[in-house]
């Protein structure tokens, strides 16, 4: 293949994904036709199916677009993570919800993911994607958490399963809430204070720490 017929193919791709993208966004992925997507991206449905053989591997491309927030979380940041673990793990995020407060593509998917249900079954590898980022975004949190009582950052009688669980469901919560919500409020200032405040507590909170299932005993 020459250089400007790949090129060609990757444009054609190209189109295709931004046609799917507002075709599944308005109707839906199961709702939506193969027809409908060929339609609005200019080609005809043989050309489409060249590339892709149904919606799930539409969505599934479309994913493979943006990157995930768990994937954002985890990735490396080099011997600072060692010296600030915290502000490493709080950076990430507040850029994670600033970009996502302006990038409507990466929101468009995002919504799509969080109401296809219909699709959830072993085939669908998109939801597979999301889901094992959340995993490996978990593991990440964990480690970050871990890594800042080491650093001292944390107490060191700090519950880090609790508060690694806490801080993943909560901020996650905050992006889902936002993405299926009239959308009012500013999703990076939302963000910012909510990690701040979950991070406040995570410090201060006598409920966070290790031995407080041991007072609870005490005190019956």
């Amino acid at each position: 293949m020459t250089k400007q017929s790949n090129e060609q193919t990757l444009k054609i791709r190209e189109r295709i994904l931004d046609a799917a993208l507002s075709i599944f966004h308005e109707s839906g992925v199961s709702a939506s036709s193969l027809s409908a997507v060929a339609e609005l991206a200019g080609i005809s449905q043989g050309a489409l199916c060249d590339h892709f053989r149904d919606n799930v591997e539409l969505l599934n491309a479309l994913t493979e677009r943006m990157r995930v927030p768990g994937e954002q979380l985890c990735e490396s940041a080099g011997n600072q993570v060692k010296r600030d673990p915290l502000g490493i793990l709080r950076t990430r995020w507040v850029w994670l919800f600033h970009e996502i407060a302006c990038n409507e593509q990466w929101q468009r998917v995002l919504e799509i993911i969080f109401q296809c249900g219909e699709l959830v079954d072993e085939g669908n590898e998109s939801l597979r994607r999301i889901q094992q980022g959340r995993t490996v975004g978990f593991e990440g949190m964990g480690q970050l958490v871990q890594m800042a009582v080491t650093a001292e950052q944390l107490p060191a009688d700090l519950d880090v399963s609790l508060a690694s669980q806490m801080l993943h469901g909560g901020l996650f919560s905050v992006l889902e809430e936002w993405l299926l919500s009239s959308r009012e409020k500013d999703l990076g200032e939302l963000g910012e204070r909510y990690i701040d405040s979950l991070l406040d507590m995570i410090r201060f909170s006598p409920a966070m720490r290790q031995n407080r299932q041991r007072q609870v005993c005490a005190l019956h």
